[in-house]
């Protein structure tokens, strides 16, 4: 199963992507250098969001959504947890 997730960068920016371990890979964003190279110059940043899916092209789907929404929606998304 993979999960979309939602985090929230030093600098108040907002970064999406998909995972089957969402946990393991925000210490991959805070910690390696297999981290996004948005992430890296933006530590550390913390998981806000994240919502499971029934495939990796689902979560594909569904990060594409979340990456088109304006910010004030992924916020509102965001406060839904």
């Amino acid at each position: 199963m993979y999960q979309v997730y939602i985090l929230r960068c030093a600098d108040e920016t907002l970064y999406t992507g998909i995972a089957r371990d969402v946990d393991a890979r925000v210490r991959e964003h805070n910690e390696s250098p297999k981290a996004a190279r948005y992430t890296r110059g933006r530590r550390p940043v913390v998981l806000v969001y994240h919502e499971s899916c029934a495939s990796r092209s689902a979560a594909l789907v569904r990060e594409a959504a979340i990456k088109r929404m304006p910010r004030v929606q992924k916020e509102a998304l965001i406060r839904t947890v």
